[in-house]
C-alpha cells in the first residue's frame, strides 16, 4: 500500500454474500436456507467490489465460531445448542482460534486451502485482507481440533479451585454451576461456571448477556479493584500472540480488533510490537467506545486506527435524522482533531442499523451527504458495508436476529439486493433497479474519488463553518462546507442534509487565503467531480460562492488557484 493511500475498506459476511437462496425461512438450518462460501469470491467479484473503490476487504466470520450445525463428521467436536446464538452462530464466538469456519468451505477438508487461496484472489485484485482478532472472549465449549503442536486450549491448565490467578485463561466463580436466566440449558454443565464475555462475574448470566462466551483473562483482577498483573506475563498473553502471528503468517494485511477496549493497553503495547516486528506493513484496528481512550490505544497500544462510533457515527447519524444541526460536526472532528488520522468513519457495519432501515433514516438516498462528508473530510480511513451501496433495509426477521434494521450475524440468511447484485457472479446490473444502480454508481464514484484526487487523498482541510454560522445564504442546520487543498489544488465540499434543494452562496474568509498563501478570484472554472458537470463560482472574500446543492446529496468543486 502506498503510504499516500486513502484506505476504504469493504466489510463483508462471506456466510450471506454468496447465499442465493430465495426462500429463506426465519430460524431455517444450514440445509433449508443455505450459505455462502470463500469461493464465491471470484476474481470477478473482487474486481467489483475493487471498482467500487475499496483497497481493503474485511472478510467478517472467517475464524471458526460456535454453530448448531453438527461437523462431528468431519473432525469438528460439535456444540451444545444452549449455549450458541442462532443455528449459524455469532461469528464473534470463536471455537477454534487455530481454524477456518466450515460453513464457509466447498471442501470442508480444504477449508484452510480455499481460505489461503482467497487471500492471493484478493491481492491479485489490488484487494487487501483483514480478518477479525476476538481477544476478550470465546466460545463456552472452545476446543480447536487443529491447534498447533505448540499450542494449547484455553483453560486447559487452570486452577478452576481459584476465582482469579494470573495464569489462568478465565475467570471461576468456584462451588457454582452455570444458570443461564432466560435459557433451557438442557443438559448443558459447566462447572464451576466461568465469567461472561461482556464482564458478568456471576454464575446466573442473563438473556441479554453475551451468555455464549467466556471472559478471558489478561492479568486483570476484577474482584480487587481491577488489579494488574502483567509481571509475570499471562499465559493470556502469549497465547493469544501466538494465535496473532499464526494468522499473519497467511498473508493477511490487517485485524480488526474486536471490543479491543476490554483488554488491557499494556497487552496490545506487547503484543502489536512484536507481530510488527515481523510484518510491518500489518494494520491493527480497535473496535472501541470510550473516546478518554482514544489517544491511550494509539499511542500506548500502538493501534493503527479505531473506530468513531461514540463521536463522528453518532453526530452524523443524528444529522441525518434530523436530530443535530450539521453544523455539530465541526465540534465533533475537533474532538479528535490530533487523532483524526487514526480515526475510522463509517455509517454502518455488523453492529448498527442500516442506513435505510426504518429504524434509521429509511430511505438510503439520504445517507448521501453523510457519506460524503465520511470520505472527504480527511484523510483517514472510511469503511462501507456490504449492501449499503445498494441500499439494503434489512428490516427481515431472520431466527435469533429480530427484525431491527441490522444484518443477521447469527442465521443463515439471503440478501436480496446483494443476490440480484451478483446475478450468479456475473455482476452485470441486470437485475438491479435504476436507483439500486444509480445509487451504486454514487458510492464508486465518491469512493473512488477519494484516491484518484490529490487533495482527497492526502490534502489538508479547511472548515468553513466558522465563517457561515450567521450568514443569510446560509443553513448551518442543514447545510455543511469545507475545503480540502494540496498545493494550489482545491476541492470545495458542501452537503445538504435537507429533503430540499438548496441555493447557497458561501462565505470564504480572508484567513484561508493567508493561512494558505493562495490568491483569490471572482470567478473559477470548476469540475463537479460527482456530476462531471463544469461550475463557474467565485472564490474570494466579500463575495459569497453560489452554487446549487441538491436535496440529500452535495458537491465536490475542483479547481486550481
Amino acid at each position: 500500500m502506498e503510504q499516500s493511500q486513502k484506505i476504504i475498506i469493504y466489510q463483508v459476511l462471506p456466510r450471506l454474500f454468496g447465499n442465493d437462496n430465495r426462500t429463506c425461512q426465519p430460524s431455517g438450518t444450514k440445509q433449508v436456507n443455505g450459505c455462502g462460501k470463500l469461493d464465491d469470491f471470484t476474481p470477478r467479484a473482487l474486481d467489483q467490489i475493487r471498482s467500487l473503490g475499496a483497497t481493503h476487504i474485511w472478510y467478517t466470520g472467517v475464524i471458526e465460531h460456535a454453530t448448531q450445525t453438527d461437523y462431528s463428521l468431519h473432525g469438528i467436536r460439535a456444540d451444545h445448542g444452549a449455549v450458541v446464538k442462532g443455528l449459524a452462530g455469532s461469528p464473534y464466538a470463536i471455537r477454534d482460534y487455530y481454524d477456518v469456519d466450515p460453513d464457509l468451505a466447498t471442501s470442508i477438508p480444504a477449508r484452510m486451502a480455499e481460505f489461503e487461496a482467497l487471500v492471493r484472489r484478493s491481492h491479485e485484485a489490488g484487494l487487501r485482507v483483514i480478518i477479525d482478532f476476538v481477544p476478550n472472549h470465546v466460545a463456552r465449549q472452545y476446543h480447536s481440533d487443529v491447534r498447533p503442536d505448540d499450542a494449547i486450549d484455553f483453560g486447559t491448565a487452570d486452577d478452576t479451585s481459584l476465582a482469579f490467578s494470573p495464569q489462568n485463561n478465565f475467570y471461576y466463580i468456584p462451588g457454582q454451576e452455570l444458570r443461564i436466566q432466560g435459557i433451557d440449558q438442557q443438559d448443558y454443565h459447566e462447572m464451576p461456571a466461568r465469567a461472561t464475555g461482556n464482564d458478568q462475574f456471576t454464575a446466573q448470566p442473563t438473556r441479554d448477556d453475551w451468555y455464549e462466551t467466556v471472559k478471558l483473562n489478561y492479568g486483570v483482577d476484577y474482584l480487587d479493584n481491577r488489579t494488574p498483573h502483567f509481571d509475570p506475563v499471562p499465559r493470556t498473553w502469549k497465547m493469544m500472540l501466538h494465535i496473532l502471528q499464526y494468522w499473519a503468517s497467511k498473508g493477511i494485511d490487517g485485524f480488526r480488533c474486536d471490543m479491543a477496549e476490554m483488554v488491557p493497553v499494556e497487552f496490545w503495547r506487547w503484543a502489536i510490537t512484536q507481530v510488527k516486528a515481523q510484518h510491518p506493513e500489518i494494520i491493527f484496528i480497535a473496535e472501541i467506545y470510550n473516546p478518554q481512550a482514544y489517544a491511550t490505544y494509539i499511542q500506548q497500544g500502538h493501534f493503527d486506527y479505531l473506530y468513531d462510533k461514540v463521536g463522528m457515527y453518532d453526530c452524523l447519524r443524528a444529522i441525518t435524522e434530523g436530530r443535530q444541526p450539521a453544523m455539530d460536526i465541526t465540534q465533533q472532528w475537533q474532538q479528535t482533531d490530533s487523532l483524526r488520522p487514526h480515526m475510522l468513519y463509517f455509517l454502518e457495519n455488523h453492529d448498527e442499523q442500516r442506513l435505510a432501515s426504518d429504524f434509521f433514516a429509511g430511505d438510503a438516498e439520504k445517507g448521501r451527504p453523510a457519506m460524503i462528508v465520511a470520505t472527504c473530510l480527511g484523510t483517514n480511513p472510511t469503511m462501507l458495508y456490504f449492501g449499503q451501496e445498494l441500499g439494503e433495509r434489512s428490516m427481515d426477521t431472520e431466527g435469533f436476529s429480530g427484525r431491527d434494521g441490522r444484518t443477521t450475524i447469527f442465521d443463515y440468511w439471503m440478501l436480496d439486493k446483494i443476490r440480484r447484485w451478483r446475478n450468479g457472479g456475473r455482476f452485470d446490473n441486470r437485475q438491479l433497479t435504476p436507483d439500486e444502480v444509480s445509487l451504486q454508481q454514487f458510492y464508486s464514484r465518491l469512493l473512488n474519488l477519494a484516491n484518484s484526487e490529490p487533495a482527497l487523498r492526502e490534502g489538508e482541510m479547511y472548515d468553513l463553518m466558522y465563517a457561515n454560522l450567521r450568514n443569510p445564504n446560509f443553513n448551518p442546520g442543514k447545510q455543511f462546507a469545507f475545503v480540502r487543498r494540496l498545493g494550489n489544488e482545491i476541492v470545495l465540499c458542501v452537503v445538504n442534509f435537507d429533503d430540499q434543494d438548496a441555493t447557497v452562496g458561501i462565505d470564504i474568509p480572508e484567513h484561508l487565503f493567508e493561512f494558505w498563501g493562495l490568491t483569490q478570484t471572482d470567478e473559477v472554472k470548476a469540475d463537479g467531480l460527482l456530476t462531471g458537470c463544469p461550475f463557474h463560482i467565485s472564490f474570494c472574500t466579500g463575495k459569497p460562492t453560489r452554487l446549487l446543492v441538491p436535496a440529500n446529496n452535495g458537491r465536490l468543486l475542483k479547481f486550481t488557484l
